[in-house]
């Protein structure tokens, strides 16, 4: 028996019931599979069924606000995919009649779109012979045929995509791509699988020369940069206080926040420092909120994050009451604190 149909036998006995398992609709496929990059399948079901509820076709997407769109991606980090699928939805609607491209060759133009997604659509919903290639599938192949190229360098992304297409189960591409997908992800576990049941242990290099806690090879991460963020939380006689939004290319593009201090601060220093964002606000008083650094950590980041509370006399011109906040969209950083607070 062939690797694949191997892959389409397991799948069959063992596919999870996921909500997007039960549509070949595009929309949904493409909803479903911008969700789950750098995510955990537990933690985008929630995520998908909200975003099929509100917007249920494509026109409700691109008719949406941004604001909204990122208000129920909350939470889901990586803010860039959320704000890729709304200008992706408005260029369909907009310049396709609202219909989804059904080939490799046109989805991978869309804005967010890239060779594993593109192929995932082209495979699920239009039966195209196109292989995915994501973590999951890496780790597969690299573990059975003994791959130790590393799976984020140039020569390593070509080769595995070369390897995928020539061991694809071609004449049932939809469930083989879904299939090595959920063997990865269920029996080919990053860490500790249980190779006594795999229906591929009599012939998996990594098995046979002990290698499966060391395949697949990644390249070294690039080195975490540790920033200092102090929040700074006004509030004024009537209880409201300050958001701003931020702009720029930097994480978080277009959430709000509250007013940021990007640098080291102290109980003698803050009163010096907080003018340089906060140039009109006068603070009568200003107390530490958290003793202890908050860490939230980024990709590629560790925040640092202080809250700091600043009482003033003056009624906020711009001010927000605090039963408002919860219909802005924020970073989970923020989130937390309001929940707290």
């Amino acid at each position: 028996m062939t690797f694949s149909q191997k892959i389409l036998d397991w799948y069959a006995l063992n596919k999870r019931s996921l909500p997007w398992r039960n549509t070949v609709n595009p929309y949904k496929i493409w909803l479903s599979e911008i969700m789950l990059q750098q995510t955990r399948v537990a933690q985008g079901t929630s995520y998908y069924l909200s975003f099929e509820k509100h917007f249920p076709t494509i026109f409700d997407l691109a008719n949406a606000s941004e604001e909204k769109v990122l208000k129920l991606w909350q939470g889901l980090g990586y803010y860039s995919r959320a704000r890729n699928l709304h200008f992706t939805a408005k260029h369909i609607v907009t310049n396709l009649n609202g219909e989804f491209p059904n080939t490799y060759k046109e989805l991978v133009k869309l804005k967010g779109v890239g060779d594993y997604t593109a192929s995932a659509i082209a495979s699920i919903s239009f039966n195209e012979q196109q292989a995915v290639v994501d973590g999951n599938v890496y780790r597969v192949l690299a573990r059975y045929y003994g791959v130790d190229l590393p799976i984020n360098s140039a020569e390593g992304i070509k080769y595995f995509k070369t390897l995928a297409t020539e061991v694809m189960h071609s004449s049932d591409i939809r469930d083989y791509n879904q299939g090595i997908m959920e063997f990865g992800a269920l029996q080919c576990a990053p860490k500790n699988p249980d190779c006594t049941i795999c229906p591929l242990n009599d012939s998996c290099v990594a098995l046979q020369k002990n290698l499966v806690g060391k395949l697949p090879v990644k390249l070294k991460k690039i080195k975490v940069k540790k920033r200092n963020f102090n929040y700074l939380v006004v509030v004024d006689g009537n209880g409201n206080t300050l958001l701003q939004q931020r702009t720029g290319k930097g994480i978080w593009q277009n959430l709000y926040q509250f007013p940021l201090l990007e640098e080291e601060a102290d109980a003698k220093t803050i009163y010096d420092l907080y003018n340089k964002v906060l140039p009109t606000v006068k603070a009568k008083d200003i107390r530490l909120f958290n003793k202890d650094a908050i860490v939230h950590k980024l990709s590629h980041q560790h925040l640092f994050t202080h809250f700091w509370i600043l009482k003033v006399d003056e009624v906020l011109e711009d001010g927000i009451a605090f039963s408002d906040l919860e219909k802005y969209p924020v970073p989970v950083l923020i989130a937390d604190f309001i929940k707290t607070f």
